[in-house]
């Protein structure tokens, strides 16, 4: 009996994603980079980005630890073939540079050293070689006994190396810290290891390790003295901290302050495609990743989508009294648009989230709201009376966007080096200052 798996597969898949210019099989796509991503999100897009294709998964399994392989079949098709390979960010852009995989996943932007070594792939931080498929956020937790509401993420960082040891250095009452954290092959430590560790500062040797984020979210919460931290949907019991981060404002991990990015734990989660020896089904991938469709599969997996919602939220009781006006009876919008630095130009998550703010306000129960534009700087970018300038070009650079598909901004304001989100002090903080807010109010406000 002649099997109906088809030997060219077979020996593609042996062989591996081998060259993104020279393909074993045109239906064997590779991606290989980031646990965060490839340890649930990925499988789960490659499945839903399947079955849209018309594709029945006949088989999954792990070929290897962090490493899966995903076979469909389509009636009147070549079978199809997806390998996943989820060994770290570093991984992608090594594989990429090697032609062992045709996307590469990150939970982390791609590096200029690594876009120097891979020049010859194309240019990879362009809108159509660099997909942001999903926020990423962290929750720091602590017993609900625990009076500590906020913390710095300084005094954070002291208390996962060991350089602070006892709740009374933070003003508490006596009791040793007892420190929680998550294992090496989670994604959600790689992610707190970033943001918050260092080589100099690395995570202290006695913390009590877990596999699991509600069993160490369960263990906080019965214990008085522990800390620790869980990816946003499994704070369960315990009690989340405000994190603030010099000069700026502290802010609890909501699904709404990951999703603009205010958060200091929050992240974006990337697909890198070559755009010289593409895959032809890469972009596609990508593409779904970013739909509609994959947004609602980040959002069941536990990151964070880029759905266009729009939230009551107060203003900030230190903005300018202009501002806190304008937005006195509006609703803010879950996306902050973003700009390069000392630029009026977006960055590539922006050019989509202006489609997606296109697309929220094309729906019939938002025909009748309008739009405000509030635009910020840095301030490292440019002496304080440009900041300003810069800041209202910004915003209206948003609206000459918009403009082109005939929807009319209500109000574009700038407001200069005001109420910044993050520090100024790192880059990291100075990307979340360079923003354009996005609120919305009914016709009949005044």
């Amino acid at each position: 009996m002649k099997s109906s798996f088809p030997w060219e597969l077979i020996i593609a898949i042996f062989i591996g994603c081998f060259s993104v210019n020279t393909h074993a099989d045109d239906n064997l796509l590779c991606l290989h980079g980031s646990n965060t991503i490839g340890a649930a999100l990925a499988p789960e897009l490659a499945r839903g980005w399947l079955h849209s294709k018309g594709y029945r998964i006949t088989s999954e399994r792990m070929t290897a630890e962090d490493e899966r392989l995903i076979v469909a079949k389509k009636v009147g098709a070549a079978d199809m073939a997806i390998e996943i390979y989820a060994h770290g960010s570093s991984t992608a852009f090594r594989d990429l540079a090697a032609g062992r995989t045709d996307i590469g996943m990150a939970s982390r932007p791609i590096k200029s050293e690594e876009l120097k070594k891979l020049a010859r792939l194309g240019q990879l931080n362009r809108p159509n070689t660099e997909y942001i498929i999903a926020l990423d956020g962290l929750s720091v937790i602590v017993n609900r006994k625990n009076p500590l509401k906020q913390i710095s993420k300084d005094k954070l960082q002291k208390i996962f190396s060991g350089r602070i040891t006892d709740w009374s250095q933070l003003g508490l009452p006596r009791g040793h810290i007892n420190v929680y954290a998550r294992d090496n092959n989670s994604g959600t430590y790689d992610t707190f290891k970033h943001l918050v560790l260092s080589k100099a500062a690395p995570l202290l040797k006695t913390a009590r390790r877990y596999e699991s984020n509600a069993k160490l979210s369960d263990d906080v919460s019965n214990d008085t003295y522990g800390i620790g931290f869980v990816g946003l949907a499994y704070v369960r019991k315990s009690h989340a901290l405000a994190i603030a981060e010099a000069g700026a404002t502290a802010l609890y991990p909501t699904e709404f302050n990951v999703a603009t990015e205010d958060y200091t734990l929050s992240r974006r989660l990337y697909l890198y495609v070559p755009e010289v020896g593409r895959h032809p089904l890469a972009s596609s991938f990508a593409e779904y990743a970013q739909s509609g469709m994959g947004q609602k599969i980040a959002a069941q997996v536990g990151f964070v989508s880029q759905e266009v919602i729009a939230y009551n939220k107060p203003a900030n009781k230190k903005a300018p009294k202009e501002y806190q006006q304008l937005v006195k009876n509006a609703k803010r919008l879950s996306l902050n648009i973003r700009f390069n630095q000392g630029q009026q130009h977006m960055d590539n998550k922006a050019m989509h989230d202006v489609d997606r703010l296109m697309g929220f306000m094309s729906k019939p129960e938002n025909k009748d709201k309008r739009l405000m534009l509030l635009g910020f700087a840095d301030s490292n970018e440019i002496m304080p009376y440009f900041s300003l300038s810069l800041s209202i070009e910004r915003a209206d650079s948003v609206a000459d966007k918009l403009l082109t598909h005939k929807l009319i901004p209500d109000r574009v304001r700038g407001y200069g080096q005001e109420m910044p989100v993050s520090s100024n002090q790192s880059e990291q903080g100075r990307v979340r200052n360079r923003r354009v807010e996005v609120w919305v109010h009914d016709t009949d406000w005044k």
